[in-house]
């Protein structure tokens, strides 16, 4: 759907096309290989969901390797869970090749090594930031992060943090939450739905890092922020309707990914132009 937004009622922009269908479509055909170096706790589901999805994903975070790695890939995910040594120099190798990369800053603010190693890979300019809203404002110095991992700020809260980190980096910023809030230096999208189970799968948010950085391979980054915030919330509302907890959830997750159609993710993008007006996608 063709979205126009405006600066000013007197000036209209031109038409935006909001489109994560044609996104989903153009990666089952090509199947982009995904780069994650990710945290330990979450490497397998985060494989898991690619595969599912329909990406190829390579969990390449050798020093020495992970560059090179990154030069052929699609699309990187740099996930701050676990930053250990090893990880942290074969993240500062992935994201000075150039490929589009995500960063996922897990629980930044709250702890000093990977708040520092956050900021420095900022000078890299991901192509998408994805993280909760409290760690979106800790990265931009408004907020001094969560409990851990968890949020404890509404991902509107983040949106002027967002908004700077997008101007600072020339990317994209998606704040996950109850409303995924997708942002960069002028357009404002908002995915809502999706499924609370998530927050009770380890991996739910991590994996959704690398989805973007899968849909980075085949979209510019504002649109591959948007479609897989979209899969995310159709996928995981299809697979609580059938599930007894997070068990069953994250099994039944998993086959949704990979029966979801293009033409499901209609309807579920909602635009927003400077006046504040919405339309949907």
């Amino acid at each position: 759907m063709v979205v126009r937004t405006s600066s000013s009622p007197s000036t209209p922009a031109p038409a935006w096309e909001a489109d994560p269908a044609t996104a989903l479509a153009r990666l089952r055909e090509t199947a982009p290989l995904t780069q994650c170096i990710t945290n330990a706790v979450v490497t397998n589901f985060t494989a898991n969901a690619l595969l599912a999805l329909g990406a190829a994903p390579a969990m390449c975070d050798i020093p020495g390797e992970a560059g090179m790695f990154a030069g052929i890939a699609g699309g990187v995910l740099v996930n701050l869970g676990t930053p250990t040594a090893e990880q942290r120099d074969a993240a500062r190798e992935a994201v000075s090749v150039g490929t589009p990369w995500v960063l996922d800053p897990v629980a930044v603010g709250a702890l000093p090594i990977r708040t520092a190693l956050a900021h420095e890979l900022l000078k890299a300019r991901p192509a998408i930031i994805r993280g909760n809203a409290s760690e979106i404002l800790a990265l931009a110095g408004a907020g001094a992060g969560g409990r851990g991992v968890d949020a404890t700020d509404a991902a509107d809260d983040a949106l002027d943090a967002a908004r700077s980190l997008a101007v600072r980096t020339g990317g994209t910023v998606a704040v996950s939450g109850e409303v995924d809030l997708i942002v960069d230096a002028e357009r404002t999208v908002r995915v809502p739905g999706g499924s609370a189970l998530l927050t009770k799968v380890t991996g739910g948010g991590c994996a959704l890092g690398a989805a973007m950085a899968a849909f980075a391979a085949v979209a510019e980054p504002f649109e591959a922020a948007i479609a897989a915030s979209a899969v995310w919330a159709v996928a995981s509302e299809r697979a609580a309707s059938g599930s007894a907890g997070p068990g069953s959830f994250a099994v039944a997750f998993l086959d949704e990914l990979s029966v979801i159609r293009p033409e499901d993710l209609e309807g579920r993008v909602h635009v927003q132009t400077a006046s504040g007006a919405e339309a949907g996608a």
